[in-house]
């Protein structure tokens, strides 16, 4: 007699009628992920625009979904990268990104604009995940993530999350150079809109990034967390009200 073949987590998520997004790239099967969105039955009873119980009851739901409790990060837009393997934490480590190499380590970041990046590697031997804003990226939060992951760069997967998107992003000029000071060629990411603003484009900027630094399998991305608010949680939208979404990848046993 053969084993029924286990369902997927995308179908799990679908059968609990929620439109979480698993991330369609070519991760080894072991590699699990997934990615929150504005919506959750666990929020029902709060205004959808995130309050702070909104958030702690999302989180809540989300653990029945993860084989262990993942390292929640204090964010801070820097570069630093935590080891999620390491789990003898008093208090949320301030990271911009988690790398495991464990089984059943869960590495998470939450944003609600900035770009969730997930990283594997063609065997799933390590995972991570990167909180990339523009001042991440500028600093070099994915090229960080990279070196932690001690892998060649050439065997890396990568998918981007829900980012606030190139139509909607207007910038200053601290911005644009933030990210043309060791990289001229980032101007090319970047669409003058009027006198002293520019419209960014996240998602080129973090694929320029990574390919310079020898990724070649990036997928996901083309998603707007402004304009599509009816699934995802804006803050330059929203300001203080908005909730957050949590971007998560670990390796499964099997």
């Amino acid at each position: 007699m053969t084993s029924p073949v286990p369902e997927s987590l995308a179908a799990r998520i679908a059968a609990a009628g929620l439109d979480w997004i698993v991330p369609d790239w070519p991760a080894p099967p072991h590699i699990r992920a997934l990615s929150t969105t504005r919506n959750s039955r666990a929020t029902s009873g709060f205004d959808r625009s995130g309050p702070a119980q909104a958030l702690d009851a999302v989180r809540t739901e989300l653990r029945g979904w993860l084989p262990t409790e993942p390292i929640w990060l204090d964010q801070v837009h820097g570069t630093t990268i935590c080891d999620a393997d390491a789990r003898r934490m008093r208090s949320p480590p301030q990271a911009d990104g988690a790398v495991a190499r464990g089984v059943d380590t869960v590495c998470t970041v939450q944003s609600a604009d900035c770009l969730p990046v997930l990283f594997t590697d063609r065997e799933g031997s390590v995972v991570a995940a990167a909180h990339a804003g523009w001042r991440g990226l500028a600093a070099g939060v994915l090229e960080a993530t990279l070196a932690a992951m001690r892998v060649d760069p050439a065997d890396v997967l990568v998918w981007m999350g829900a980012a606030i998107g190139p139509r909607v992003y207007e910038v200053g000029a601290d911005v644009l150079k933030a990210h043309c000071a060791t990289d001229p060629g980032a101007a090319a990411c970047f669409a003058a809109q009027r006198p002293g603003k520019w419209l960014a484009d996240l998602y080129a900027l973090a694929e320029r990034r990574l390919a310079r630094a020898g990724v070649r399998m990036i997928h996901g991305g083309g998603r707007c967390t402004f304009s599509e608010s009816a699934l995802f949680h804006s803050y330059r939208r929203d300001g203080s009200a908005a909730g957050r979404m949590w971007t998560l990848v670990w390796r499964s046993a099997a």
